[in-house]
């Protein structure tokens, strides 16, 4: 169901059901939680690249059409389906690494929670953005009804939901939900190398940023102004950020470890 190898520091993760539109199914989410659970625990990989195979979908969300298949246990299904996939969701979107979604065609249902989860969000000019979800009377799982009023706001996230409203690649970028638009063509190399460039720079400073980042919304701001000086004084004391300093005195490239 998915594609997963290390090449250089970097994970790249590729749904490969491309005849299903990168749909996922349970043995495909089970999947996507073991490779999460994975990056969680290896320290030699410094980036992941999250992208769809084929050039039509990054991922289409879930495969409904096992949902009529089993529609006398559709309930149970579903219990298999959201119990890992909640799993994954959180292991993702806690890894300390910088992750890229790198959205190479229609992104729906968890396809679009894939692609909110990410710390920065690249797509082709052809890509296309839904919910879904209300389309076939159904509710948001995935974790993108927490995700996406946080990204571009409680109002427009609404409008996607009742709607079922599909975002160009260009009104995507406009409301905030990716960082940048580029020909289909030009997505894989834009995409390596930023990867390539993260993958070189301040690992654990990135995983500290992203742990501020989701502690923003349940800290008030004394205890986050706090939390900011905990968190800097200790990466002062780490490896990259003695040699962060140093290069910075010495007018010279740091040599980013990850340590």
């Amino acid at each position: 169901m998915i594609n997963f190898e290390i090449r250089d520091s970097i994970a790249w993760l590729t749904l490969t059901r491309p005849a299903a539109f990168n749909a996922l199914n349970t043995a495909g989410i089970i999947e996507l939680g073991e490779i999460a659970n994975r990056l969680s625990h290896d320290k030699n990989v410094r980036a992941l690249v999250i992208t769809g195979s084929g050039d039509k979908a990054f991922c289409a969300g879930g495969d409904v059409s096992t949902f009529v298949e089993q529609s006398a246990r559709v309930g149970e299904l579903l219990q298999e389906m959201t119990d890992p996939l909640n799993i994954a969701v959180a292991r993702l979107m806690r890894l300390d690494i910088p992750v890229i979604a790198a959205v190479n065609g229609v992104a729906a249902g968890v396809g679009l929670s894939l692609v909110a989860l990410a710390d920065i969000a690249i797509c082709s000019d052809n890509a296309r953005f839904t919910t879904a979800y209300t389309q076939i009377g159904y509710t948001p799982d995935g974790g993108s009804s927490w995700l996406l009023p946080r990204l571009i706001g409680q109002r427009r996230a609404m409008e996607l939901y009742l709607t079922g409203r599909t975002l160009s690649a260009a009104e995507a970028l406009d409301w905030g939900l990716v960082n940048q638009v580029v020909a289909a063509d030009a997505l894989a190399d834009t995409v390596t190398t930023l990867a390539r460039r993260l993958a070189q720079g301040p690992t654990r400073a990135y995983g500290k940023v992203k742990a501020l980042l989701l502690e923003t919304h349940q800290n008030t701001l004394e205890n986050h102004l706090a939390l900011e000086a905990r968190t800097i004084i200790a990466q002062s004391q780490t490896r990259d950020g003695h040699e962060g300093v140093r290069a910075f005195v010495e007018k010279r490239k740091p040599d980013f470890r990850g340590e």
